[in-house]
């Protein structure tokens, strides 16, 4: 029996294959991740991150779960706003990504548990969480709909999952995005990260991505309900909301 494929970038490989490909990607950047986020967003991906913080409106004592959670921007936020009463997990498939972010909640003085696990197996029991959010994270998972269909899972009924992920943009502006994705993007990888490819595959791994209402109807189908997005950076950035019922 062949074996099935999937997508890594534009690459067609076996899925047994691409969690090593992705991870090697993220080990090589991960060093200079937020380094390279700042580059190449201008900095907007502090606005994004940030109006997710706001829609997720994370009351004291919540539970929350940040899948592929890598640095710890949102896992460090929730933290805040859930109080001692509260819990947030930080989590992410890759070690090193996981490390960094880590790192980053000691170093501000605070203690959050983490685990090393892939989404698309959540160590968690059901009815866990109020809230799961993965930024950035979903576009890299082999198989998003089972990935989907776990954070409902672990969701506690009223729990809301927040997906906030490249997509597509305004059609007029796809000939620039495509110059900037495809040729300075990769440049940029090369000069600070010394890692050119890595960023290639960033730039192709959106393109391969399921768009806004791809997107809203795939939660739907792993049983998300009140499902809905909003367009950031006329549409390069989406943030999709559902909630477990």
């Amino acid at each position: 029996m062949e074996e099935k494929t999937t997508h890594f970038g534009y690459e067609t490989v076996a899925e047994s294959d691409k969690a090593r490909k992705v991870a090697g990607v993220f080990t090589s950047v991960a060093q200079k991740y937020d380094v390279m986020n700042d580059l190449m967003s201008f900095g907007m991906h502090r606005l994004w991150k940030k109006f997710t913080i706001d829609i997720a409106n994370v009351r004291p004592g919540e539970r929350v779960l940040d899948v592929a959670g890598g640095t710890a921007d949102l896992s460090l936020a929730f933290a805040k706003k859930v109080g001692p009463r509260g819990a947030v997990w930080l989590t992410d498939i890759n070690h090193a990504m996981l490390a960094v972010g880590r790192d980053r909640v000691l170093d501000k003085g605070m203690a959050l548990p983490t685990a090393q696990c892939d989404a698309e197996h959540l160590p968690f029991a059901t009815d866990s969480f109020d809230l799961v959010t993965v930024a950035f994270g979903l576009r890299n998972m082999t198989h998003k709909d089972a990935a989907l269909a776990e954070m409902r899972r672990v969701l506690r009924p009223g729990g809301r999952l927040l997906v906030l992920e490249f997509s597509q943009i305004w059609k007029p502006l796809a000939p620039a995005y495509d110059l900037y994705s495809f040729k300075l993007l990769p440049w940029m990888g090369q000069k600070v990260a010394q890692d050119a490819d890595s960023y290639r595959y960033l730039a192709e791994s959106i393109r391969m991505h399921p768009d806004q209402e791809t997107l809203a109807e795939m939660m739907r189908g792993a049983g998300l309900a009140r499902v809905e997005y909003f367009n950031l950076a006329a549409g390069a950035v989406a943030l999709h909301r559902g909630y477990k019922l």
